[in-house]
């Protein structure tokens, strides 16, 4: 059994080369990238990493530091679900989510990467494999980029090999949302997947009036109508808004998305592998989504989260989002022709620039 040896957290700050900006969070100037490299006897890595839009990476930092090398001082690198409810529950009191959650989620990430690097498996096939070619869409933080920006930024994602696109919604005026949807929507043609995302800006009459208002863009689905905080407001836009429901990017527990699925308040299920827990609650939860018939989607990290999704039957659409990592990473996702290629390499397969992130540390 491989011993845990040594657990080293890395802390990072990614600038973007603009700023980026949607309904709720404000303006975004940088990315934090939390990592953490974990060791065992055998001399084996297995790599992990979580991030944020700019604030609370110091404390995730700190508990990956001082926290987790306590409770897993002398503990055996497979037994992967019994360490997920060890630093669960030693770690509950102070926070069953927020930075807690992040933490856990980058250490459970890596050591699923051991595992499958021991097994010499790609992530994918160590977690039952599916189907190596996920369905993919280009997410954009775009709301307040000109709509001509906004058509030359999709016609870029086109021939990035991208056939279905996200854009943002949740301007001050829904008239303006409505306007540059129809502009999406004859830009795109009848048929093309094109998602709208409203980052929580609408109470639940509002995200009801907005869905009713978008009705007619044929939208594969309206994304974070409302505060996740109300399962019960989500169910009502979805029994009245008329449009379909993605949401769950800041769930934290699979008991959250629980209460979500069983309770109608979502249609396609959107855990992020960063910020959910990790690998082993995200796969909880699409196999919970499977058993309620639902598709399920992604938020974030899609370099790791492809590996997810093609073990997953009821996978949807990964997304893709940049945030600037992909310049430290040796090789970044591979979209062809609307799919995301789940790499064959063992583990799951991103091989970090150490010595560049070194330049950018927190």
């Amino acid at each position: 059994m491989p011993r845990i040896t040594s657990i080293e957290p890395g802390f990072y700050r990614i600038p973007l080369p603009t700023v980026l900006t949607d309904s709720m969070h404000g303006e975004m100037r940088a990315f934090e990238l939390n990592t953490v490299r974990i060791h065992d006897a055998d001399g084996a890595e297995g790599v992990g990493y979580t991030f944020t839009v700019g604030r609370n990476g110091a404390a995730i930092d700190t508990i990956l530091a001082r926290e987790l090398p306590e409770i897993m001082d002398g503990e055996e690198a497979d037994e992967i679900e019994r360490l997920w409810h060890k630093a669960w529950w030693a770690l509950h009191y102070g926070g069953r989510g927020g930075p807690t959650v992040l933490a856990l989620s980058a250490f459970d990430m890596a050591l699923w990467d051991l595992k499958a690097k021991r097994a010499n498996l790609p992530l994918w096939k160590a977690l039952g494999g599916f189907d190596p070619k996920v369905p993919c869409y280009a997410g954009g933080i775009d709301l307040d980029l000109p709509l001509d920006s906004l058509l030359r930024q999709t016609d870029d994602n086109l021939g990035k090999g991208f056939r279905a696109i996200k854009m943002k919604v949740g301007r001050a005026n829904l008239f303006e949302d409505v306007e540059r949807v129809k502009a999406m929507r004859e830009h795109l043609g009848a048929g093309f997947p094109l998602m709208v995302d409203a980052n929580m800006k609408w109470s639940v009459d509002g995200a009801i009036r907005a869905a009713r208002a978008l009705l007619p863009f044929d939208l594969t689905w309206l994304e974070e109508p409302t505060i996740p905080d109300d399962p019960a407001g989500h169910a009502r836009i979805v029994r009245e808004g008329g449009l379909p429901i993605a949401a769950g990017e800041n769930l934290r527990t699979l008991w959250e998305f629980k209460l979500y699925v069983a309770g109608g308040a979502v249609t396609y299920p959107e855990p992020d592998v960063t910020n959910c827990g990790g690998v082993t609650p995200f796969m909880k939860i699409a196999h919970l989504a499977e058993a309620f018939n639902l598709p399920v989607t992604s938020h974030g990290a899609h370099d790791v989260t492809v590996h997810l999704l093609a073990a997953c039957p009821n996978r949807s659409y990964l997304e893709a989002h940049g945030f600037g990592l992909e310049r430290y990473i040796a090789e970044p996702l591979k979209i062809q022709d609307g799919f995301a290629l789940a790499p064959d390499r063992p583990g799951h397969g991103i091989g970090f620039d150490w010595k560049g992130l070194d330049k950018i540390r927190a």
